[in-house]
């Protein structure tokens, strides 16, 4: 996502928003943000992504992946910025948590599952070709020669 469109998102000006994470650049590795160049912004232009040029404000934009995103959240201080990380905090802590807890036989037993019923189809789509097979027409094609009676 584009940082003014974030800055939205978390309620702040998206210079303000740029000045944080130039403060804190070493939250953002290069996985979890990069800066627009001037020929790709020049295609956002184009396909009608953005308006134009100076909707960005005047500098190149930076554009966030997901973990950028989460750690941006981390960084700013608007009130829907705080409320955005603790909800990140709280999903992390529940995703791991259930992957703790959940037991190797429930695990195998899912796989297995996977398993049969693949196998079921495949099953399935095997007597289908043999009822076609079985269904198929006697030939009506005409003898060459002399026939007996």
């Amino acid at each position: 996502m584009l940082d003014a469109q974030l800055a939205v998102l978390y309620g702040v000006k998206a210079i303000r928003l740029r000045e944080q994470v130039r403060r804190n650049l070493d939250r953002f590795p290069e996985d979890f943000m990069f800066q627009l160049a001037g020929g790709e912004i020049d295609a956002l232009v184009s396909q009608g992504a953005i308006p134009s040029r100076r909707a960005l404000g005047g500098s190149r934009p930076l554009v966030f992946t997901q973990e950028g995103i989460a750690m941006l959240s981390s960084v700013l201080k608007s009130p829907r910025a705080v409320r955005a990380n603790i909800e990140i905090m709280r999903a992390f802590v529940y995703a791991k948590s259930r992957e703790r807890w959940r037991s190797p036989a429930l695990a195998k037993l899912e796989e297995l599952e996977r398993k049969v019923l693949g196998h079921d189809q495949e099953i399935e789509r095997l007597f289908e070709t043999l009822r076609d097979l079985m269904d198929s027409p006697e030939s009506t094609q005409r003898t060459i020669g002399f026939q007996k009676p």
